[in-house]
């Protein structure tokens, strides 16, 4: 009873005084139009624009929670592949996801799906309570906000169901998905609803992203706000991640049109100016708000416990606490890698203690790196792999020209060899390798592996083993959170 109790009280307390909490927290440290909204009860949290404002800060906030997309989100989904071998097994900081071997009860597992849904609370507490004093700001304004809070949701939605069920891709979309909780948790009468389907959470999501594409702006009033906030650009790009995980190819290509010009340079051409980085380390460096970043998770060096991103801590080691290193088989195997090489990105692995490390995060001490959550290298390799898949000669070409695009912007003289691009099936299999290439460290490869229907590979090192993971073992996806079967008893368990 003890543990059921403290989850019913996390989810509830969150509706009433997390966002408010938050708001004072976030307009410090999220460069997100800062406020003071200290000390502001839930009875007057919409009295103003300023306090409004304070609460999409609040939300924002949540999602970058340590335990969801401020850092463990990624880590997890790094340490499921076979990129990272485990150097100093710890429970706390992954072991059991490292080795395959999760269940209900394991800190992750709730831990991950506890700050998910408080996020999606959040965020349905502040679309009420907006939706019943829009009169206190424009039309305009309660359009955006709205659209950031479904743009978050939709976040939430996406990442959870990618970690928590079947890929859509197994039988479009028939497997059980999530409890799609839309409206504000306010007592335990609101435990019990059952898991909808994968297709009706995948609706929903697109749905709050069309919502959010209509009533978001084109742009901020900075270059900062426009990487931190969702523009029409970060709702278009994400669904573009979406639609491709859904094998809606023809759709990836219309959301993709929209922000990425028909010839190069590619670049968008409408809202912020979002295309690549002259260099791949200046998205790793400096501001972290160029144009090549489409949304980015900040963080500062006063940043509180909880909400820090470890990235640097988990994946380096010269600065970090080397806690992961470098699979010699894994993507760093290919020859971008070896010492021919002059690809730029061959420039983020260093040779320290005797094995590789990622040095793409590099601030393990204040946890201060942002997370970059969407790219437009991402966008465009996107774009590029639904063009190879449709496959018509037009469709390769351009396929062909933005894969080149991203190689090209990290070593201009590369040419691909004719026997790698010349095919279509050879197309797709380069465009998948730039993409791991190009993201190495950023937790894409195993939501790539899911819903292509790939083996989770085997991996080995002095620390341990773990197993293979076929997509008919029970192990492809988590379990549900043991807290959330305690509570609600029409939620059906994953197989174990």
């Amino acid at each position: 009873m003890k543990i059921s109790e403290r989850y019913k009280t996390m989810i509830f307390k969150a509706s009433l005084f997390s966002l408010l909490m938050l708001c004072s927290t976030a307009c410090k440290k999220n460069l997100l139009d800062p406020v003071n909204t200290t000390n502001i009860s839930d009875a007057n949290a919409f009295d103003t624009p300023t306090r409004i404002v304070a609460q999409i800060n609040g939300l924002y906030a949540s999602l970058k929670s340590g335990s969801f997309y401020g850092g463990r989100l990624i880590i997890y989904n790094e340490l499921r592949a076979d990129e990272f071998i485990m150097n100093k097994p710890n429970v706390i900081t992954g072991q059991q996801t490292w080795l395959q071997a999760v269940n209900p009860s394991t800190s992750e597992v709730n831990s991950l799906w506890s700050a998910g849904y408080a996020t999606i609370n959040l965020v349905n507490t502040f679309i009420d309570g907006l939706t019943a004093n829009q009169s206190k700001i424009t039309p305009a304004l309660f359009a955006n906000y709205i659209g950031e809070a479904k743009f978050i949701r939709a976040v939430c939605y996406f990442a959870m169901i990618q970690t928590y069920a079947q890929p859509y891709t197994l039988n479009n979309g028939t497997s059980l998905g999530l409890p799609l909780r839309l409206i504000t948790e306010n007592s335990t009468a609101d435990n019990q609803l059952a898991r909808s389907s994968v297709a009706d959470v995948y609706t929903q999501i697109l749905s709050d992203l069309n919502a959010a594409e209509t009533g978001l702006p084109l742009t901020y009033t900075s270059a900062a706000l426009n990487t931190t906030r969702a523009s029409k650009n970060t709702v278009i790009a994400l669904k573009t991640r979406v639609k491709l995980v859904k094998g809606d190819y023809a759709g990836v290509i219309t959301e993709a049109a929209k922000i990425v010009s028909a010839t190069a340079p590619y670049q968008a051409s409408t809202g912020v100016n979002n295309k690549l980085e002259a260099s791949i380390a200046t998205v790793f460096l400096g501001s972290y708000a160029g144009s090549e970043s489409i949304f980015s998770l900040p963080f500062t060096a006063t940043e509180t416990p909880g909400t820090q991103n470890q990235l640097a801590y988990y994946f380096n080691i010269s600065p970090g606490n080397g806690e992961f290193y470098l699979n010699a088989s894994g993507t760093i195997s290919d020859a971008v890698y070896g010492t021919a090489s002059t690809d730029a990105r061959k420039g983020f692995v260093f040779t320290n203690t005797g094995q590789k490390w990622l040095s793409k995060f590099k601030v393990s001490g204040t946890y201060s790196d942002y997370i970059p959550v969407i790219r437009y290298a991402e966008v465009m390799l996107n774009y590029a792999e639904a063009l190879a898949r449709v496959g018509d000669a037009a469709s390769l070409t351009k396929a062909v020209a933005l894969l080149a695009a991203v190689r090209n912007r990290s070593d201009a003289t590369y040419v691909f060899p004719v026997a790698s691009i010349s095919t279509q099936s050879a197309l797709i299999a380069t465009i998948l390798q730039e993409k791991k290439i190009e993201f190495l460290g950023e937790g894409f490869r195993v939501p790539d592996l899911q819903r292509l229907g790939l083996t989770l590979p085997a991996k080995s090192g002095s620390a341990g083993n773990a197993p293979a993971i076929l997509p008919t073992d029970n192990r492809y996806i988590w379990p549900i959170s043991g807290a959330e079967t305690a509570i609600n008893l029409l939620i059906v368990q994953n197989p174990q």
